[in-house]
Formats: C-alpha cells, structure tokens, sequence
C-alpha cells in the first residue's frame, strides 16, 4: 500500500454540537485552515490529502476506515471551526476520532493542531493519550518541519512541537508565525478541488438575499488575526509566541488583494454565489478590503459575500463599494446595549459611536446587519441583560446573534475565571453555544443557568417578534419567514436547566 506523508482531517462533531440544528439548519463549511495547511505541504512536495469527514456526513466508524485507507505517515486533525472560538467545541467530535483511528491503525502518527490545542497544548497531550502530537500555534513551519524527520528522532529541534518522550510531555521553544510578506508562499491559498465543495451549505439568514439558495457556499481569509484585545477573544492564540493566553498576540496580517483576488477568480469560475469572508475584522484596514471590493467590482462579479466589521470602523464612504462589491451582509459585533458593560470588555471600543446611527447607515446603503450580542458579561445583572436585548429589538436587524459570554481557552477571560475559580466546562462540547452541555459563564451578579435561560429566552422572543418576521418577509419574502419560524420550533436541551426544573 502506498504511503502519504500527511492526510489533514476535519472531524465531524455537528450532532454534539448543534443538536436538531445540525439536521438541516447549521452551516457546513469548507475547512479553511485544513485546506491552507494542506496547500502548504503541496507547495513544499509532500504528499498530502484532506478528508472532511463533517461534509462527508461520516460516523467514526466509517471515517476511521477511509482515513486508515489513506495510510499516512502523519494524521493531523485540524480543529478549528465555523468561528475561531468553535475549536474547543470541535474537540468532542475531533478526540473520539481520533481514538477510533488509533485502535485500527496504530501505525500513524496523530497531530493535533488548532485554537484549543495553542490555549491548552500540554493538557491536550496530558487528557489523551492516543494524541501523539501537537502545534503550539498556527502549526504551519511545525508541520513542514515535522514531515522532514522520521517522526522519531530530532523532534526536539521541531520548533512548536509537543510530544512525549520517556512518559514525559515536552513543549519544544515556539515556532514563528507566518509573516505577512511570506503569506502568499507559505499559505497560498486552499486547494478547491480537494474539497467536497458540492457539499457545503450557508446559513440561512445568509442566503436570504440569494433567495433562499444555500448552496453553492465558500469561505475564505484575506486576512489572519486582529490587532483588537477584547477579554471574550481567543482568536489570536494561534500568534502565541510565549503569552499563555491571546491578550499579547494581537498580530494582524493580509494577502495583498493582487494575491486574494486569484481566489475570488477561482469560486467565480466554479459558480459559487454564497462566499463568507471569515476575517475576524474584515471592514478595518482601508488599503486592505477597499482595494479587493473595488477589484471585484471591476470583474463583475455576482457574489452574496458576508463579512465582520467594528461598529467605529463602519464608515459611510465605504458602504458603497462594499454593496457594489457583493456584501449583503455586515456582521456588527455590539455586545452589549450597557456601556459599562460593553466597556469592561472590549478595551475602549466604540464607547462614542452611535449604535443606533451606525447600524441605519449600513441598511441605507442596502447592506444589511447581522447583529452579535452576549449576554454574561462579567458586570451584567438581569437589568444590563434587557438593556441589551431591548436595544436589538429596537434596532431590528435582519440577522441577531446570542450568544452566552464564555471563557474560551486561549482568551483573557479564561485566565480570569480560572484565577476566579469561576465553573467552566467539564466537556468540550460544553463551549458550544447550542450544545446540551453548554456551560456559560456566571457574572459578578449572576449564576450561569439564569444567563443561559435568558439567552434562550431572548433569543426565541426575537425570532418570533411580528416585528422581525415582517421584516423578513417584506425584504426576503415568506418562504424567509416561513424557514425562520421553523428554527423557531427546534428546542434545544439544556443540562443545567433541566438542573434548575427539578
């Protein structure tokens, strides 16, 4: 049988993680990281595949054959996920995997790379013992360098590798991070055509302006990491050089839009219509976003392209090139309608931006908002709590996310609740938003059920509000309306609810 040098696995935990959701409603989307770091190791001629065993809809019987099949010298599941906190969620589905792979092909070497694993490398290797290995950051040069030995000898000259030698757990010196100038070779792109693309789909509230149609779907980076500090954050943990947590690895990087624009190209030419630009900050640096809009509008292309933007960096002499460019959808991230609460936080953001304004500008333009609230905050009490969900009633947006503030390994906050003793998760679907486990963080003034209960409480008033449904149906028509009441009636289970009932 021939040998690979390394097959890159996206594992599937969509059950664990969205409960009835994942049926029909969650988005399945291209693995972004896995296919960059498989795309590096094809630039470098080793020999590598990819298998996404979530699009491929695979139990872990079945992708532990298919991967064992593939015979490679290294295993590396790449665990990130729909937004750069979901990587703790997809520890669940990607650990009983990889147990599985270990039992029925030992021979391999198992790597873990991603967001959980650069928070918490050695606890990773201390928990599972059928993990070999793990990246201490973005694991680009570790894996390059890892696949130049024999994965026995001069691992210790592996820069961000961690291992086991002699039943002890080594974390080697870190590996630098791809500099913004080497990007283009080292991270040139994701290999398309390795991927099951036939198989992704959007999220709904996204394709609505695309009349429902979720498919076709792509996302892709211009853009890796922001120079933001906010406490909830953990996206730029993967930069950790030495800080245990992201608050001192704020580094941000860009494609030029002359390399980008090769991407675009190509999901043009594959007739993909649905594109997320998965930046945490997409709409932030003027010479960067401005110049790959304007490129697209030059090429005519007919994309419906989501994106995030702050609330201060929204400016209005933007907002036409971004519609022109295909951008139906801003992604706000507002919090917190409580400026003491949203302050504490997010390290002196937009505490002199008019929300309200903001948001108004955008939809003037024909852009509409998908806004993000959190309730929990460290400061929130039931009183800051309405505050924020009485600002997004008011505010109407096409698209409100709610999410439950928790402390996600590799974020200041987490550091904080383990100093604090605050409870956190005792599994790793426990970080999902959606999950049965979820476990949410208390506030100063709040236990984690009544959080969760008010999210849950929130988030069904919103999406039932006769004002929000005539929204949808007046921009998008019924079968928008009609498709948002049937997420309505999906009830999701809670654990520490249930707790609270009896």
């Amino acid at each position: 049988m021939n040998q690979i040098d390394i097959l890159f696995v996206h594992p599937n935990a969509s059950r664990k993680i969205y409960q009835d959701l994942a049926q029909d409603y969650s988005t399945i989307e291209p693995p972004i990281w896995a296919g960059m770091l498989l795309n590096h190791c094809l630039k470098r001629n080793f020999s590598a595949e990819i298998i996404d065993c979530e699009a491929l809809h695979l139990t872990d019987e079945d992708a532990a054959k298919q991967i064992k099949a593939f015979n490679a010298r290294v295993t590396c599941f790449v665990v990130y996920g729909q937004q750069p906190s979901a990587s703790s969620q997809n520890m669940s589905g990607a650990i009983t995997l990889a147990e599985e792979v270990k039992d029925v092909f030992p021979q391999t070497t198992i790597l873990f790379v991603g967001g959980h694993i650069a928070a918490l490398p050695y606890d990773v290797l201390n928990a599972h013992s059928f993990i070999d290995m793990v990246c201490q950051n973005e694991g680009v040069y570790t894996i390059s360098q890892l696949l130049k030995t024999n994965l026995k000898d001069q691992l210790n000259l592996v820069n961000g590798l961690g291992f086991r030698e002699d039943g002890n757990i080594v974390l080697n010196p870190p590996s630098p991070i791809v500099e913004k100038s080497d990007l283009p070779t080292e991270l040139p792109g994701i290999p398309w055509d390795r991927l099951p693309m036939k198989n992704y789909r959007t999220a709904l509230w996204h394709a609505l302006p695309n009349n429902s149609e979720r498919q076709p779907y792509a996302a892709l980076y211009t853009s890796l990491g922001c120079p933001m500090k906010c406490s909830f954050c953990m996206i730029n943990i993967i930069n950790r050089q030495e800080n245990e947590y992201s608050d001192g690895s704020a580094v941000f990087r860009y494609w030029d839009p002359e390399f980008i624009i090769k991407e675009f190209d190509q999901l043009a030419k594959m007739g993909i219509k649905n594109v997320k630009i998965a930046d945490e900050l997409f709409v932030l640096n003027a010479n960067h976003f401005m110049k790959v809009c304007e490129m697209i509008i030059e090429r005519d292309y007919d994309f419906n392209i989501w994106c995030y933007s702050r609330i201060d960096t929204v400016k209005e002499k933007y907002l036409e090139t971004l519609r022109k460019a295909g951008v139906t959808y801003l992604a706000l991230g507002i919090e917190s309608g409580n400026t003491k609460v949203r302050k504490d936080v997010t390290k002196g953001r937009f505490e002199d931006v008019n929300i309200r304004d903001v948001v108004k500008k955008v939809r003037d333009n024909g852009i509409n908002v998908a806004a993000n609230y959190i309730f929990g905050l460290p400061e929130d009490d039931m009183a800051s709590m309405q505050m924020t969900l009485d600002l997004a009633m008011e505010l109407n947006t096409e698209m409100a996310n709610f999410y439950s503030a928790m402390a996600y390994p590799g974020s200041p906050l987490h550091g904080q609740a383990k100093e604090k003793g605050w409870k956190l998760p005792s599994t790793y679907e426990g970080y999902s938003q959606h999950a049965y486990e979820t476990q949410p963080l208390p506030t100063k003034f709040l236990k984690a059920e009544e959080v969760l209960a008010f999210r849950d409480a929130a988030w069904m008033k919103y999406h039932t509000n006769p004002k929000f449904l005539s929204l949808l149906k007046e921009k998008f028509g019924q079968v928008a309306m009609d498709e948002t009441l049937k997420t309505t009636k999906i009830k999701l289970k809670r654990k520490i609810l249930e707790k609270v009932a009896t």
